[in-house]
């Protein structure tokens, strides 16, 4: 479970860092406002402090599992990298947790980069069918299965966090399998 393809989520988190930082820029107007008194704020802090509260869960997630971890302090797409290496012996529904936590992050910078199809490479949890798709106003991913529905008779949704330890488990077991 270690690198290859899991290194995503620090590629992830760098694309955000070097191209979502920025806030947008908009065009001159119709001319009609006023100027600003103070000049904007040259970055996104949306942006910045998704990146802050991702690296703190990481930390804080290692440091749960593993007390004498320390503190994180390097670039912050390392920090998954330092998360596995202090963790590399647990057992393995630990870091089957751990890659879960990871997996979701990488969920998450898709979305806030505006990559909603993220989302439709992953079955529903509960009918197995492909093509699920996200709603921005519940933050949460929907089926499309008209027979996929809840006890009200409104489609599944499912948080991210479930996607991801479906997806996790699922990887797993085909990895368990082909050894």
């Amino acid at each position: 479970m270690g690198t290859g393809a899991d290194d995503t989520t620090a590629q992830r988190l760098r694309l955000l860092q070097q191209e979502f930082v920025q806030p947008v820029r908009t065009g001159p107007g119709d001319g009609r406002s006023s100027r600003p008194t103070h000049a904007p704020v040259p970055i996104n802090l949306g942006v910045v402090d998704r990146i802050r509260a991702a690296v703190y869960e990481v930390e804080h997630h290692t440091r749960a599992a593993v007390p004498d971890a320390g503190h994180f302090t390097g670039e912050e797409s390392r920090v998954y990298d330092w998360a596995r290496q202090h963790t590399a012996h647990l057992a393995t529904e630990q870091q089957q947790a751990r890659e879960a936590l990871f997996y979701r992050q990488e969920l998450e910078y898709a979305i806030a980069m505006g990559d909603t199809t993220a989302i439709r490479r992953h079955p529903c949890p509960q009918c197995g069918c492909w093509g699920l798709y996200w709603r921005a106003e519940a933050r949460r991913a929907a089926c499309v299965n008209h027979y996929c529905t809840d006890d009200n008779g409104l489609s599944r949704t499912w948080e991210l966090k479930r996607l991801a330890q479906e997806h996790v488990a699922r990887k797993s077991a085909v990895a368990h399998c082909a050894t």
